[in-house]
Protein backbone atom coordinates (compact mmCIF):
# COMPACT_ATOMS: atom_id res chain seq x y z
CA UNK A 1 0.00 0.00 0.00
CA UNK A 2 1.22 3.67 -0.35
CA UNK A 3 1.69 6.02 2.48
CA UNK A 4 3.23 9.70 3.12
CA UNK A 5 6.47 9.78 5.10
CA UNK A 6 8.01 12.86 6.25
CA UNK A 7 11.96 11.62 5.63
CA UNK A 8 13.08 14.57 7.48
CA UNK A 9 12.64 17.95 8.16
CA UNK A 10 11.05 19.64 4.78
CA UNK A 11 11.86 16.38 2.79
CA UNK A 12 8.59 14.43 1.95
CA UNK A 13 7.92 10.96 -0.42
CA UNK A 14 4.94 8.77 -1.04
CA UNK A 15 6.58 5.28 -0.07
CA UNK A 16 5.36 1.68 -0.63
CA UNK A 17 4.83 -0.17 2.40
CA UNK A 18 3.09 -3.85 3.59
CA UNK A 19 -0.38 -3.60 4.30
CA UNK A 20 -1.26 -4.38 8.06
CA UNK A 21 -3.47 -7.20 9.08
CA UNK A 22 -5.93 -6.74 12.19
CA UNK A 23 -4.89 -8.55 15.06
CA UNK A 24 -7.91 -9.95 17.54
CA UNK A 25 -9.12 -7.01 19.19
CA UNK A 26 -8.60 -5.20 16.26
CA UNK A 27 -10.26 -3.72 12.99
CA UNK A 28 -8.27 -2.97 9.76
CA UNK A 29 -9.42 0.46 8.38
CA UNK A 30 -9.50 1.62 4.57
CA UNK A 31 -8.44 5.37 5.25
CA UNK A 32 -10.89 7.21 2.99
CA UNK A 33 -9.79 10.96 3.88
CA UNK A 34 -7.12 12.49 6.21
CA UNK A 35 -6.47 15.95 7.81
CA UNK A 36 -3.07 17.96 8.37
CA UNK A 37 -2.73 19.35 11.48
CA UNK A 38 -0.53 21.91 13.22
CA UNK A 39 1.30 18.73 14.83
CA UNK A 40 2.13 17.54 10.75
CA UNK A 41 3.29 20.78 9.62
CA UNK A 42 5.71 21.26 12.62
CA UNK A 43 6.97 17.48 11.85
CA UNK A 44 7.49 18.70 8.44
CA UNK A 45 9.58 21.86 9.65
CA UNK A 46 11.61 20.15 12.37
CA UNK A 47 9.93 21.68 14.87
CA UNK A 48 8.24 18.91 16.65
CA UNK A 49 10.22 17.42 19.77
CA UNK A 50 8.05 14.32 20.22
CA UNK A 51 9.06 12.93 16.77
CA UNK A 52 11.86 10.87 15.36
CA UNK A 53 12.48 10.72 11.55
CA UNK A 54 11.26 9.25 9.27
CA UNK A 55 7.69 9.50 10.12
CA UNK A 56 4.00 9.02 8.68
CA UNK A 57 2.56 11.58 9.95
CA UNK A 58 -1.78 11.87 10.37
CA UNK A 59 -3.94 11.15 12.95
CA UNK A 60 -7.38 13.00 11.83
CA UNK A 61 -8.45 10.27 9.89
CA UNK A 62 -11.97 8.69 8.62
CA UNK A 63 -12.28 5.44 6.79
CA UNK A 64 -13.99 2.63 6.26
CA UNK A 65 -14.11 -0.71 8.41
CA UNK A 66 -12.93 -3.38 5.78
CA UNK A 67 -11.86 -6.25 7.95
CA UNK A 68 -12.38 -7.40 11.69
CA UNK A 69 -9.89 -9.31 13.53
CA UNK A 70 -11.39 -12.07 16.34
CA UNK A 71 -12.77 -10.57 19.76
CA UNK A 72 -14.06 -7.46 18.18
CA UNK A 73 -17.69 -6.74 19.23
CA UNK A 74 -20.67 -7.68 16.28
CA UNK A 75 -21.53 -4.21 16.31
CA UNK A 76 -18.56 -3.07 14.36
CA UNK A 77 -18.98 -4.68 10.86
CA UNK A 78 -17.19 -3.99 7.68
CA UNK A 79 -18.66 -1.39 5.72
CA UNK A 80 -19.32 0.80 8.54
CA UNK A 81 -17.44 4.36 8.47
CA UNK A 82 -15.89 6.07 10.96
CA UNK A 83 -13.22 8.49 12.69
CA UNK A 84 -10.18 8.22 14.70
CA UNK A 85 -9.41 8.29 18.29
CA UNK A 86 -5.73 8.69 17.76
CA UNK A 87 -4.09 8.93 21.06
CA UNK A 88 -3.52 5.73 23.44
CA UNK A 89 -3.83 5.74 26.98
CA UNK A 90 -1.91 3.00 29.85
CA UNK A 91 -4.43 3.25 32.22
CA UNK A 92 -2.45 3.25 35.47
CA UNK A 93 0.15 6.79 35.18
CA UNK A 94 -1.04 9.46 37.58
CA UNK A 95 -2.91 10.32 34.88
CA UNK A 96 -5.12 7.95 33.83
CA UNK A 97 -5.97 7.02 37.46
CA UNK A 98 -7.53 10.74 37.57
CA UNK A 99 -9.81 9.72 34.93
CA UNK A 100 -7.43 12.21 32.50
CA UNK A 101 -6.11 9.78 29.97
CA UNK A 102 -6.10 12.29 26.97
CA UNK A 103 -2.68 13.41 28.84
CA UNK A 104 -1.56 10.17 29.87
CA UNK A 105 1.78 10.44 30.70
CA UNK A 106 2.95 7.10 28.06
CA UNK A 107 0.42 8.58 25.28
CA UNK A 108 1.46 7.90 21.63
CA UNK A 109 -0.48 9.65 19.13
CA UNK A 110 -0.89 8.82 15.64
CA UNK A 111 1.31 10.27 13.69
CA UNK A 112 3.84 11.53 16.50
CA UNK A 113 4.86 9.11 18.64
CA UNK A 114 4.10 6.70 16.75
CA UNK A 115 3.46 5.97 12.83
CA UNK A 116 0.26 7.94 11.39
CA UNK A 117 -2.28 7.22 9.47
CA UNK A 118 -1.79 8.66 5.97
CA UNK A 119 -1.60 5.73 4.23
CA UNK A 120 -4.10 3.28 2.68
CA UNK A 121 -4.61 0.91 5.18
CA UNK A 122 -4.19 1.16 8.86
CA UNK A 123 -5.13 -1.36 11.66
CA UNK A 124 -6.58 0.03 15.54
CA UNK A 125 -8.10 -1.18 18.37
CA UNK A 126 -11.68 -1.62 17.83
CA UNK A 127 -12.33 1.02 20.98
CA UNK A 128 -10.20 3.85 18.98
CA UNK A 129 -12.78 4.34 16.06
CA UNK A 130 -16.28 5.56 16.76
CA UNK A 131 -19.48 5.31 14.21
CA UNK A 132 -21.38 8.65 13.17
CA UNK A 133 -23.83 8.06 10.91
CA UNK A 134 -24.80 11.28 8.60
CA UNK A 135 -21.81 12.33 8.42
CA UNK A 136 -19.48 12.33 5.22
CA UNK A 137 -15.43 11.34 5.45
CA UNK A 138 -15.10 15.20 5.19
CA UNK A 139 -16.78 15.92 7.98
CA UNK A 140 -15.35 12.45 10.18
CA UNK A 141 -11.88 13.49 9.20
CA UNK A 142 -12.86 16.97 11.35
CA UNK A 143 -14.22 15.74 13.97
CA UNK A 144 -10.69 15.19 15.87
CA UNK A 145 -9.15 18.74 15.52
CA UNK A 146 -12.24 20.22 16.47
CA UNK A 147 -12.48 18.45 19.47
CA UNK A 148 -9.17 19.56 20.57
CA UNK A 149 -10.84 23.46 20.94
CA UNK A 150 -14.09 21.74 22.63
CA UNK A 151 -11.53 20.19 25.40
CA UNK A 152 -9.99 23.44 26.08
CA UNK A 153 -13.50 24.88 26.78
CA UNK A 154 -14.29 22.55 29.02
CA UNK A 155 -10.44 22.98 30.50
CA UNK A 156 -11.57 26.79 31.08
CA UNK A 157 -15.29 25.46 32.80
CA UNK A 158 -16.80 27.55 30.34
CA UNK A 159 -20.34 28.70 31.06
CA UNK A 160 -23.27 30.79 29.99
CA UNK A 161 -22.25 33.78 31.99
CA UNK A 162 -18.64 34.20 30.64
CA UNK A 163 -17.16 36.19 27.70
CA UNK A 164 -15.01 34.11 25.61
CA UNK A 165 -12.08 35.46 23.64
CA UNK A 166 -10.26 32.60 21.19
CA UNK A 167 -6.90 34.08 20.01
CA UNK A 168 -6.33 32.48 16.48
CA UNK A 169 -9.65 31.22 13.93
CA UNK A 170 -7.25 27.67 12.35
CA UNK A 171 -9.38 25.03 12.69
CA UNK A 172 -7.93 24.35 16.70
CA UNK A 173 -9.63 27.80 17.05
CA UNK A 174 -12.79 27.47 15.38
CA UNK A 175 -13.09 24.52 17.55
CA UNK A 176 -13.11 26.31 20.50
CA UNK A 177 -15.23 29.12 19.36
CA UNK A 178 -17.60 26.60 18.52
CA UNK A 179 -17.34 24.98 21.62
CA UNK A 180 -17.71 27.68 23.75
CA UNK A 181 -20.76 29.05 21.44
CA UNK A 182 -22.43 25.70 21.83
CA UNK A 183 -22.52 26.42 25.63
CA UNK A 184 -24.11 29.89 25.09
CA UNK A 185 -21.04 32.09 26.02
CA UNK A 186 -20.25 34.97 24.16
CA UNK A 187 -17.68 34.59 22.55
CA UNK A 188 -15.21 37.52 20.66
CA UNK A 189 -12.94 35.74 18.09
CA UNK A 190 -9.19 37.48 17.27
CA UNK A 191 -7.64 36.71 13.78
CA UNK A 192 -5.70 38.77 11.65
CA UNK A 193 -7.44 37.29 8.74
CA UNK A 194 -11.01 39.02 7.58
CA UNK A 195 -12.04 35.32 6.00
CA UNK A 196 -11.26 33.55 9.08
CA UNK A 197 -13.02 35.79 11.48
CA UNK A 198 -16.26 35.60 9.11
CA UNK A 199 -15.83 32.22 9.41
CA UNK A 200 -15.57 32.29 12.93
CA UNK A 201 -19.03 34.05 12.81
CA UNK A 202 -20.27 31.04 11.01
CA UNK A 203 -19.33 29.11 13.99
CA UNK A 204 -20.78 31.03 16.98
CA UNK A 205 -18.65 34.05 17.88
CA UNK A 206 -20.63 36.96 18.83
CA UNK A 207 -17.91 39.44 18.06
CA UNK A 208 -14.92 39.58 15.99
CA UNK A 209 -11.61 41.80 15.95
CA UNK A 210 -9.08 41.81 13.51
CA UNK A 211 -5.84 43.31 15.60
CA UNK A 212 -3.83 44.17 12.66
CA UNK A 213 -3.73 47.52 14.26
CA UNK A 214 -2.46 45.76 17.71
CA UNK A 215 -5.28 47.65 19.69
CA UNK A 216 -6.24 44.34 20.92
CA UNK A 217 -6.25 44.99 24.79
CA UNK A 218 -8.35 48.57 24.21
CA UNK A 219 -10.60 47.19 22.37
CA UNK A 220 -11.48 44.07 25.12
CA UNK A 221 -11.35 47.13 27.45
CA UNK A 222 -14.56 48.76 25.47
CA UNK A 223 -16.43 45.93 25.15
CA UNK A 224 -16.28 44.25 28.41
CA UNK A 225 -17.00 47.68 29.87
CA UNK A 226 -13.68 47.67 31.46
CA UNK A 227 -13.80 44.21 33.15
CA UNK A 228 -11.96 42.10 30.62
CA UNK A 229 -12.99 38.67 29.56
CA UNK A 230 -13.41 35.58 32.14
CA UNK A 231 -11.73 33.43 29.99
CA UNK A 232 -8.78 33.67 27.00
CA UNK A 233 -8.40 30.59 24.92
CA UNK A 234 -5.16 31.17 23.26
CA UNK A 235 -4.85 28.81 19.55
CA UNK A 236 -1.73 30.43 17.97
CA UNK A 237 1.21 29.62 19.96
CA UNK A 238 3.59 32.46 19.49
CA UNK A 239 4.93 34.00 22.17
CA UNK A 240 3.34 37.45 21.99
CA UNK A 241 -0.21 35.75 22.11
CA UNK A 242 0.91 33.91 25.50
CA UNK A 243 1.69 37.19 27.18
CA UNK A 244 -1.32 38.49 25.79
CA UNK A 245 -3.64 36.44 26.89
CA UNK A 246 -2.30 37.02 30.60
CA UNK A 247 -3.35 40.53 30.36
CA UNK A 248 -6.64 40.99 28.85
CA UNK A 249 -7.97 38.62 30.92
CA UNK A 250 -10.28 39.44 33.89
CA UNK A 251 -9.44 39.77 37.29
CA UNK A 252 -10.13 36.25 38.88
CA UNK A 253 -10.43 35.13 34.86
CA UNK A 254 -8.93 31.34 33.63
CA UNK A 255 -6.24 31.51 30.46
CA UNK A 256 -6.37 27.93 28.19
CA UNK A 257 -3.38 27.40 26.80
CA UNK A 258 -3.53 24.61 23.77
CA UNK A 259 -0.21 23.45 22.12
CA UNK A 260 3.05 24.97 22.56
CA UNK A 261 4.24 28.36 21.94
CA UNK A 262 7.33 28.04 19.18
CA UNK A 263 9.85 29.85 21.75
CA UNK A 264 10.78 30.56 25.39
CA UNK A 265 7.80 33.47 26.84
CA UNK A 266 8.48 35.69 29.19
CA UNK A 267 6.08 36.99 32.12
CA UNK A 268 5.09 40.11 34.21
CA UNK A 269 4.10 36.99 36.89
CA UNK A 270 2.75 39.69 39.25
CA UNK A 271 -0.76 39.14 36.73
CA UNK A 272 -0.68 35.76 37.62
CA UNK A 273 -1.04 36.79 41.59
CA UNK A 274 -2.84 40.07 41.05
CA UNK A 275 -5.48 39.06 39.55
CA UNK A 276 -5.50 35.59 40.75
CA UNK A 277 -5.67 34.13 37.79
CA UNK A 278 -6.33 29.97 36.91
CA UNK A 279 -3.37 29.39 33.89
CA UNK A 280 -4.73 25.96 31.87
CA UNK A 281 -2.92 23.60 29.68
CA UNK A 282 -4.89 21.81 27.57
CA UNK A 283 -3.70 18.65 26.00
CA UNK A 284 -5.77 16.32 23.05
CA UNK A 285 -9.28 15.48 23.84
CA UNK A 286 -11.70 12.84 25.65
CA UNK A 287 -14.47 10.71 24.56
CA UNK A 288 -16.63 12.69 25.67
CA UNK A 289 -15.57 15.95 23.63
CA UNK A 290 -15.77 13.34 20.40
CA UNK A 291 -19.38 12.54 21.04
CA UNK A 292 -20.52 16.34 21.75
CA UNK A 293 -18.89 17.60 18.49
CA UNK A 294 -19.94 14.33 16.53
CA UNK A 295 -23.62 15.46 18.08
CA UNK A 296 -23.45 19.17 16.94
CA UNK A 297 -21.65 18.14 12.94
CA UNK A 298 -24.95 16.11 12.76
CA UNK A 299 -27.14 18.52 13.85
CA UNK A 300 -25.28 20.65 10.29
CA UNK A 301 -24.12 23.84 12.02
CA UNK A 302 -20.45 23.31 11.29
CA UNK A 303 -19.85 24.74 7.84
CA UNK A 304 -17.29 21.97 6.63
CA UNK A 305 -16.57 23.18 3.39
CA UNK A 306 -15.82 26.23 4.55
CA UNK A 307 -13.44 25.23 6.77
CA UNK A 308 -11.55 22.46 4.52
CA UNK A 309 -9.36 25.23 2.48
CA UNK A 310 -8.04 22.51 0.66
CA UNK A 311 -8.39 18.94 -0.86
CA UNK A 312 -5.72 17.18 -2.44
CA UNK A 313 -4.79 13.91 -3.17
CA UNK A 314 -2.44 11.24 -2.01
CA UNK A 315 0.42 12.46 -4.49
CA UNK A 316 0.04 15.68 -3.97
CA UNK A 317 0.38 15.51 -0.07
CA UNK A 318 3.64 16.60 0.48
CA UNK A 319 3.90 19.97 -1.82
CA UNK A 320 0.66 20.87 0.01
CA UNK A 321 2.59 20.68 3.31
CA UNK A 322 5.55 22.58 1.90
CA UNK A 323 3.07 24.79 0.61
CA UNK A 324 1.30 25.34 3.64
CA UNK A 325 5.08 26.21 5.36
CA UNK A 326 5.54 28.64 3.16
CA UNK A 327 2.68 30.24 3.41
CA UNK A 328 0.97 29.59 7.01
CA UNK A 329 -1.56 32.25 6.98
CA UNK A 330 -3.29 31.02 3.88
CA UNK A 331 -4.66 27.88 5.39
CA UNK A 332 -7.45 26.85 7.70
CA UNK A 333 -7.35 22.94 6.92
CA UNK A 334 -5.87 20.72 4.21
CA UNK A 335 -7.39 17.33 3.74
CA UNK A 336 -5.82 14.66 1.64
CA UNK A 337 -8.19 12.43 -0.54
CA UNK A 338 -6.84 9.26 -0.11
CA UNK A 339 -7.03 6.60 -3.25
CA UNK A 340 -9.89 3.86 -3.82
Amino acid sequence: MQALQIISPGQTAVISIYRPEPRSGEILLQIRRAGLCGSDLSTYCGANPLVSYPRIPGHELAGTVVAVGAEVPSSLTVGTEVLVLPYTSCGSCSACRQGRPNTCRNNQTLGVQREGGIAEFLTLPWGKVMAAPGLSFAELALVEPLTVGFHAVSRGRVTATDTVVVLGCGAIGLGAIAGAAARRARVIAVDLDTRKLALARRLGATETIDNSDNQLALRLQDLTHGDGPEVVIEAIGIPATFQAAVEIVGVAGRVVYIGYAKAPVQYETRLFVQKELDILGSRNALPADFAEVVRIMQSGVIPTSEIVSQVVPLAEAGAALAAWSDRPGDTTKIQIEMPG
